[in-house]
């Protein structure tokens, strides 16, 4: 039996292109399915089936996200109707949340829609507080006893980042995604320009030990792990660029591991899912050093599902056709919902 499905997509984070093309694409699954859906941008209102038509294969993700002055600008017109835009109970029956980064993966939006009692996919609004922020979440994870990089938190100068982490080292916004504002440092006297250029994204920024190696990822979904998969970008890390331009990576699915390797890693992604206190499906990623060991370096509540993204792939290697994944998150979140009224 179909269900009424609401699509919120777009938004006003610097991962709003990805957010459409996840989107649309999602939509359309949806519907394959035999679901009335009906899709949201809570930064612009209802997009129009025609539309939506429109889009499909037309969203361009860019190879840089949209400025910050754009999106500032868009959230200020924006917040006044944000709050109208949004489903209310009655209306639907279960929100599939397309959004990424800002207010659509950080709580915010999900703390809405509790207060509303509306179904929805992904984590609740504490799990997803807590994975966008990226220190909160290492903390979690070591006393979990999942292995993560050493990291300090800025203001830090480079004698404090030499003493304890050495060089090179990544430096992030703390509460972002897509690799948005992130640096790798070598030389000590880069480090302060790359703390303000991740502070033109976040008010906290780390910076976290670099680990050289393979980059992993595990998908869960519903508690269960996806096959593994590896990322090999053109470039030295897996960047926005990387991430969202055909042909810039080459993402393997299940990786090449030996059948311990990826029991270990699968382990850890649960637990690290569990730490979080995540839900329906999510994405956890991993460097794995020269030496074997396995360092999670955080996870993904609101995971793409574009056509490069890495959760489809992985569903993919499992034999879960994409309508068929976007039908299951679906009904992960209604059985949520009944098992918290």
């Amino acid at each position: 039996m179909g269900l009424r499905v609401t699509v919120l997509m777009g938004g006003t984070s610097s991962e709003r292109d990805v957010s459409l093309a996840s989107g649309i694409r999602v939509a359309e699954a949806l519907r394959s399915c035999g679901h009335d859906v009906r899709a949201v941008d809570p930064a612009r209102g209802e997009i129009s089936l025609e539309d939506q038509r429109a889009l499909v294969g037309g969203v361009l993700v860019q190879t840089a996200p949209p400025s910050q002055e754009a999106l500032r600008r868009m959230a200020r017109e924006a917040l006044p109707k944000m709050a109208s835009t949004l489903p209310r109970a009655g209306e639907t029956d279960v929100i599939f949340l397309g959004l990424h980064g800002g207010t659509g993966e950080d709580g915010t939006i999900q703390a809405m829609l509790d207060l509303a009692g509306v179904s929805y996919t992904g984590s609740g609004h504490l799990a997803s507080a807590l994975a966008m922020d990226k220190d909160l979440s290492k903390q979690l994870f070591r006393q979990s006893g999942v292995t993560t990089a050493d990291w300090l938190m800025a203001p830090v100068d480079a004698d404090q980042v030499k003493a304890r982490l050495g060089f090179p080292v990544i430096v992030k916004p703390s509460k972002q995604g897509s690799t948005v504002g992130l640096s790798i440092v070598r030389d000590p006297g880069e480090l302060q320009a790359a703390i303000d250029e991740a502070s033109n994204f976040d008010d906290e920024v780390m910076v976290e030990a670099f680990i050289a190696g393979r980059e992993l990822t595990v998908g869960i979904l519903g508690g269960d792990a996806l096959p593994v998969g590896e990322i090999i970008p053109k470039h030295e890390i897996y960047d926005y660029e990387c991430k969202y331009t055909p042909g810039m990576a080459n993402e393997r699915f299940p990786a090449e591991l030996t059948s311990s390797e990826t029991a270990r890693i699968q382990q850890e992604a649960r637990v690290a899912f569990r730490a979080l206190k995540l839900g329906g499906c999510a994405r956890i990623d991993f460097r794995m050093s020269q030496d074997g060991r396995f360092s999670c370096l955080e996870a993904n509540t609101l995971p793409g599902m574009t056509q490069t993204s890495l959760i489809p792939q992985a569903a993919a290697a499992a034999g879960i056709s994409f309508p068929e994944l976007c039908d299951r998150i679906v009904r992960l979140a209604m059985a949520r919902r009944g098992s918290a009224s």
